[in-house]
């Protein structure tokens, strides 16, 4: 007698997912994106945040989400336990900040500056992607052949030096204070809009039914951040798909089996801390012409442990399930702000409450709420369509065929 294994709704939706051709899922993919870019133009009541812009919100979510996808790089594919990540968010963003602020001794927007407002902060990202992977490349170096909680400690104290060195360095870094008055992208600059699209001074016109005009400077972040994510995804699912990728997964199950069999592991885990690095410091990029304004606070071991908790809660290895919890740590404080319990607001015990979810997680489901699936890296769709059994037949209908 056959048992029957219940599967989830997740399950579920993965194997009628693996099943489709790539024309039909890019057919079904391409129709939700659309419906998620224009959420922010037409949030529905149940799911609006009130108080606090819906456009700010879904643009913070885009934020966190390419924070999450680096770390998940790290550790979620590698098996590098990294707790002080936000030192290479902190390292992008202060980048964009040194270059554009009117606060810096390094303000190339001033005469003899070779950056104009115009395009200053496109120019600025892929320098702050370049010095966040060097940023890598030398906290990895040495320390890469360190395990566990060894490593973990020494990238602990790697975040911990970046605050602590923008706080101090108050020459260069304008200290606590912060630095002010960062570039942002110059689009859309016009009468309507005499600062562009992505400025904090762009309220949207809720009256009207054109998106790019109803359309906020939260919205536009989104919008923006969206693009990044998709690129990003694309890149490091192809090198899931690779050599690296394999050589990945191999070093998280058993590292010393790894090396056994030949994978160089010290080349493909510094790998790995680069490609996070360079996605970390993009995102501190995007962190930085959004808010137009960086300080040591928001770059302490307490967020850190945020954008971890987002990676273990979604799942650490999947790619999808890291995203959706970038999405729960970020939309449900802003969701609960308005919620008042003996005069505090209920998103402020965050903290608290993603403390307790990130317990209950590990003890009842410990691979997240969307487990990484094995299967083949390399031409693993045409091996599961060659392989894949056909339905069982009914032993009546067997009998009724001979």
């Amino acid at each position: 007698m056959t048992e029957t294994v219940k599967r989830g709704v997740g399950d579920k939706l993965r194997t009628w997912w693996g099943g489709l051709s790539r024309p039909a899922q890019w057919g079904v993919g391409i129709p939700a994106l659309i419906l998620l870019a224009l959420l922010p133009l037409y949030p529905p009541p149940l799911i609006d945040t009130p108080g606090t812009s819906f456009g700010g919100v879904m643009a913070q979510f885009a934020m966190v989400a390419l924070i999450a996808i680096g770390l998940n790089v790290v550790v979620g594919q590698a098996g590098l336990l990294d707790l002080g990540y936000v030192g290479f968010y902190a390292v992008g963003a202060y980048t964009v900040g040194l270059l554009t602020s009117p606060n810096s001794p390094w303000n190339q927007l001033d005469e003899g500056g070779w950056l104009k407002p115009g395009w200053a902060w496109w120019a600025c990202v892929p320098i702050a992607i370049a010095i966040t992977a060097i940023s890598g490349l030398i906290l990895g170096s040495p320390t890469l052949r360190l395990r566990g909680d060894y490593l973990a400690i020494v990238t602990l104290g790697f975040g911990e030096i970046v605050r602590l060195m923008a706080d101090n360095l108050g020459e260069i870094t304008n200290g606590s204070l912060g630095l002010a008055g960062i570039a942002y992208p110059r689009v859309g600059v016009s009468d309507d809009h005499p600062t562009g699209y992505f400025s904090s001074g762009n309220l949207g016109d809720t009256d009207v039914t054109s998106p790019v005009d109803r359309a906020n400077s939260g919205t536009w972040w989104f919008w923006l951040g969206m693009v990044l994510v998709i690129l990003v995804l694309l890149v490091v699912g192809n090198l899931e798909r690779s050599r690296v990728g394999r050589a990945w997964v191999a070093i998280r199950e058993d590292e010393d089996a790894a090396e056994i069999m030949g994978v160089p592991t010290f080349k493909f885990k510094l790998w790995a801390f680069l490609i996070g690095a360079s996605i970390g410091g993009l995102s501190g990029a995007l962190y930085a012409g959004q808010v137009q304004f960086v300080a040591p606070p928001g770059f302490n071991i307490i967020n850190s442990m945020l954008f971890l908790c987002a990676v273990v809660i979604g799942g650490q290895g999947n790619k999808l399930g890291v995203i959706v919890g970038a999405f729960l740590i970020v939309y449900l404080p802003n969701r609960f702000m308005s919620v008042q319990i003996g005069g505090q607001s209920l998103g402020d015990y965050k903290y608290l409450f993603f403390g307790i979810a990130l317990v209950v997680v590990m003890i009842f489901r410990p691979q997240g709420l969307f487990p990484a699936r094995q299967k083949l890296l390399a031409y693993g769709r045409q091996v599961y369509r060659a392989v894949r059994k056909p339905a069982p037949v009914p032993a009546e209908t067997a009998g009724a065929a001979s």
